[in-house]
């Protein structure tokens, strides 16, 4: 009986109780042994990440730099020494644009020339900086006096040094590339350029950053190796070997979870020891599955464009490299660089964040197109996309489509914009050099901007000619500006709309070339616009027009000002001077504001307008209606006058276009703004604007623009005129 209930108790206890205790432990020790190892993959991945992380913040800032070192303008005004233009340029838009956190610039004798600290406050000085730069400084002298330029390419357009150092008590990362000519036509001694010095510290906001992107817990930057208890951490080195601090984190552990997660389990009940396995096993693989998919997501971001999703600008260049080395003899392919049209304006308008929805809208827009193409954000507004095979065959119809979708309007948070695009496109059959691809796509780029923009071109062998003649053309804009020779402002009568009086003068810039003659304005002044020439021709046309007022006492003139010039601090002060030199009184200068000076917030422009009218000079807002200029924009920036732009004024034949232009007139009344009306070509315009009730008519039916000699004749004539027939 005894022995019955010993083998009763073996069965039902002490066998199952055995078996189930071993198979536990076993389980256990092999779950301590799988949590380890994955917490061991775990920490080796995280510490790939952050090299990752750090190579690529290195290649980041030195291409941030290059936006602005590889510039003409770059070299032109770091040798003339304009310390505000450097600010601006390259020392606190460096900061406010990329988050750089400080910005040097050395003299080819490798001296300070200007220095940039976003936060002053317990910043390293000078000698500090001068330490941690001097050695990358004499490396990258060496390289550049002996010519060498390994490892540059289509997207790294200059050599540079970077590596991280010990600026005083703290760490950073320390890039420094040379101030290069982009056309060429700047010429440098080697070894002998201007350096520009960007800074990146590694404490502050940037371990935070770097845990966002790439998923870490608690990421810090500590001077001293961490001693916290299961804290993971890795070192940094400069490329000699000198420490420069750690990245500690909370280590990411899944195994540990699953752990934690288990053995309550199976201290609970044996008889649930299946079921337990079961779960453990189901959660070791959903952790595993979290952690394979936390890999695919950061090996995406490092491909991948963050705001739009698209792929970035390096894995656009491998992938096209290896596609075109990859083609088949008779395998068609296309680059397609497409650049969104008036980007900056609705940036300065409207905000960062609205600029960020456009860029995300237009990339849903582009890739709805073509959903099988390679498409890549390069930049703020730039995006390439390559073509293969049968899309390819079709460059030019995809391109139009391209343009048409990104010409219809977008609505932002409640506001309608239009912006377009321009695009270039370069073709080719078999294998083929990506960077001589890159460079027509580039070429043909340029020319759709040049034809008018909201357009496209596709590469022709005729385009680098006439790429030359664009450099041509801006040489001798240069020239002519230079010597004072050759551009000339003329003057457009306005008339009273009632009485067909002469009422004002609009001064215009005219260009008449020694070899081109008559250049049209709407070929050089955007070319003026893109070379950053605008300043020097408006000052001389409102030179020519204070000096025309003095000699004509009972006439007003107005002149153009862009946004530019109107956020420039001195620009105030440099018409009031001009005003004062020719004894002219304020309130007989105009000045019309384009379109994009109409900013929704705060800014230096409503000051300098604000400073300019309480000196009695006027303005008045030219081409109204076209773009982002509506009633509702001016009720802060007082105004004196809307010019209703030509394009209304030439489509009042129809009835809709009419009844705008009649509402235009009537509203600006109601709010005791002068009116003008530009482009008048016909009699039956003049008559229906009178009828409206119009202040004054501009235009060809009227007068077209006049020399200097023949308006001064015009205004002295002491007769009432009703307009001289173009």
């Amino acid at each position: 009986m005894t022995r019955k209930l010993q083998s009763s108790s073996l069965l039902k206890w002490i066998l199952p109780a055995s078996t189930s205790l071993a198979i536990c432990g076993l389980l256990f020790l092999t779950l301590i042994w799988a949590a380890g190892k994955a917490d061991e993959v775990a920490s080796s991945h995280q510490r790939g990440f952050i090299t990752l992380a750090m190579m690529k913040l290195q290649s980041a800032i030195a291409h941030d730099q290059e936006s602005v070192t590889v510039w003409d303008d770059a070299v032109v005004e770091s040798q003339r020494g304009d310390t505000a233009w450097i600010e601006a340029n390259l020392g606190s838009w460096m900061h406010t644009y990329f988050s750089h956190d400080a910005s040097l610039l050395l003299s080819p004798d490798s001296s300070l020339v200007y220095q940039f600290i976003a936060d002053p406050k317990g910043a390293p000085d000078a000698q500090q900086f001068r330490d941690a730069y001097l050695p990358l400084v004499t490396k990258l002298r060496t390289r550049l006096s002996r010519g060498d330029t390994q490892g540059t390419s289509a997207q790294v357009l200059s050599i540079g040094e970077a590596d991280v150092s010990s600026i005083g008590n703290r760490s950073a990362i320390v890039s420094i590339k040379p101030l290069m000519s982009h056309t060429g036509n700047v010429v440098q001694a080697p070894g002998t350029e201007f350096l520009h010095v960007a800074v990146r510290f590694l404490d502050g906001d940037l371990p935070a950053e770097i845990g966002h992107e790439y998923a870490f817990s608690d990421l810090r930057f500590t001077r001293d190796q961490p001693s916290e208890t299961g804290a993971a951490f890795i070192p940094l080195t400069s490329r000699d070997g000198t420490p420069a601090g750690f990245f500690r984190w909370a280590p990411f552990q899944p195994g540990n979870d699953v752990l934690r997660a288990t053995v309550p389990v199976l201290l609970v009940t044996f008889g649930t020891l299946f079921a337990g396995s079961s779960l453990a096993g189901h959660a070791l693989f959903r952790r595993s599955e979290r952690l394979a998919a936390s890999r695919k997501e950061l090996e995406h971001q490092a491909s991948h464009d963050a705001l739009t999703g698209l792929a970035n600008r390096n894995f656009f260049a491998i992938t096209l490299a290896s596609t075109l080395a990859n083609a088949a003899t008779d395998q068609r392919h296309c680059i397609l660089f497409v650049d969104l049209d008036r980007f900056k304006t609705v940036n300065d308008t409207f905000g960062h964040p609205v600029g960020d929805k456009l860029i995300m809208t237009a990339a849903a827009r582009m890739r709805d197109l073509l959903p099988n193409s390679l498409i890549a954000r390069v930049g703020g507004d730039e995006f390439n996309i390559l073509l293969s095979n049968a899309d390819a065959q079709n460059v030019e119809e995809i391109a139009k489509n391209i343009v048409t979708a990104l010409r219809a309007p977008f609505e932002i948070d409640t506001v309608h914009i239009a912006i377009g695009a321009s695009i270039g496109a370069a073709v080719t059959t078999g294998p083929c050099d990506p960077i001589e691809l890159t460079r027509k796509a580039d070429i043909a780029l340029y020319h759709a901007k040049a034809a008018g923009r909201n357009t496209h071109a596709i590469f022709g062998s005729h385009m680098d000619e006439l790429l030359s003649d664009r450099r041509a053309l801006e040489a001798d804009l240069r020239l002519a500006l230079k010597t004072h020779s050759q551009l000339e402002t003329f003057y457009q009568p306005v008339f009273a709309a009632d009485t067909g009086a002469l009422s004002s003068l609009e001064a215009l810039a005219r260009w008449k070339h020694p070899t081109l003659g008559d250049v049209s304005p709407d070929q050089f002044i955007p070319l003026a616009e893109e070379t950053g020439l605008t300043h020097e021709i408006s000052a001389l046309v409102l030179e020519d027009a204070c000096r025309t007022l003095a000699e004509l006492p009972d006439i007003h003139i107005a002149v153009n000002a862009s946004a530019l010039e109107l956020a420039s601090p001195g620009y105030a002060l440099r018409v009031l001077g001009i005003l004062a030199k020719w004894q002219v009184q304020p309130n007989r200068l105009e000045i019309e504001l384009t379109e994009s000076a109409m900013t929704p917030e705060k800014s230096e422009v409503e000051t300098t307008i604000s400073t300019l009218r309480s000196a009695g000079v006027r303005f008045a807002i030219d081409d109204f209606g076209t773009g982002y200029s509506t009633f509702s924009r001016i009720q802060r920036i007082e105004v004196d006058r809307i010019k209703i732009d030509k394009s209304f004024i030439g489509e009042m034949h129809q009835g809709a276009s009419k009844a705008v232009v009649s509402a235009m007139i009537s509203m600006a009344k109601a709010k005791g703004l002068l009116v003008t009306a530009e482009g008048v070509e016909t009699d039956e315009q003049r008559s229906a604007l009178q009828d409206f009730g119009c202040d004054h008519l501009q235009g060809f039916l009227l007068s077209k623009p006049l020399p200097r000699s023949t308006a001064i004749t015009l205004a002295t004539a002491d007769q009432r005129v009703t307009g001289i027939r173009a």
